[in-house]
């Protein structure tokens, strides 16, 4: 199974595609049927594969854990997955104040520019989006390839929080700034930064 589904997190067979046939996969992986059908049995019970009737097997997520956090979304534990962001996020920020190289520093302002101006512009969706990509931004300038990896696995969850924390307007009052968050890890201050990214995550949650 590791070899599959180390084609699929390297992009051979992208999301929304179709896998090769079971022979295909026999030849290309050099094991057996009974091989190739466990594995293929595995992935879409971890909900990375998607069998269907008379068309093949898709990739349908290129994360085993994304879909168990998906599920947990479902069963309306937003509260959780606020917890869970603030483990991660604080402890990236604290890394990337130490970590972040020129190039992360560079993404982090244009991922800061994209946000503010989706803000500023009312447009809702997104401002999601943008306030999701700094948030990995941080993420990834942490340059931790676990984190990097877990937080990826969240990824709609995250979403979800911000999207229900920023509401359907963008008003005033629900504006969180993340200047500060990427002036302390520019700065080079890790607990400033941890301090930065916990701020917006404690009760009342924010974006």
């Amino acid at each position: 199974m590791a070899s599959l589904r180390d084609r699929i997190l390297q992009g051979q067979w992208p999301v929304g595609g179709r896998i090769p046939t079971e022979p295909q996969l026999v030849s290309a992986l050099g094991v057996g049927r009974n091989t190739v059908r466990e594995a293929v049995r595995a992935l879409v019970h971890a909900g990375v594969l998607e069998c269907r009737q008379g068309s093949g097997t898709y990739v349908v997520s290129t994360d085993e854990l994304a879909p168990v956090v998906a599920r947990r979304i479902d069963e309306d534990r937003i509260d959780e997955v606020v917890e869970v962001r603030r483990a991660f996020e604080v402890e990236a920020a604290r890394l990337a104040a130490l970590r972040r190289t020129a190039e992360d520093l560079a993404a982090l302002d244009a991922a800061l520019a994209d946000r503010e101006a989706a803000w500023h512009g009312g447009r809702v969706a997104e401002f999601v989006e943008a306030d999701a990509a700094l948030h990995t931004a941080v993420v990834t300038a942490a340059h931790n390839g676990m984190l990097a990896e877990l937080y990826a696995s969240v990824g709609a969850a995250l979403r979800r929080t911000i999207a229900r924390t920023t509401g359907e307007e963008l008003t005033p009052d629900r504006h969180v700034d993340h200047h500060r968050l990427v002036e302390a890890i520019r700065a080079g201050d890790p607990v400033r930064a941890a301090r930065e990214a916990g701020a917006y995550l404690e009760p009342p949650p924010g974006g």
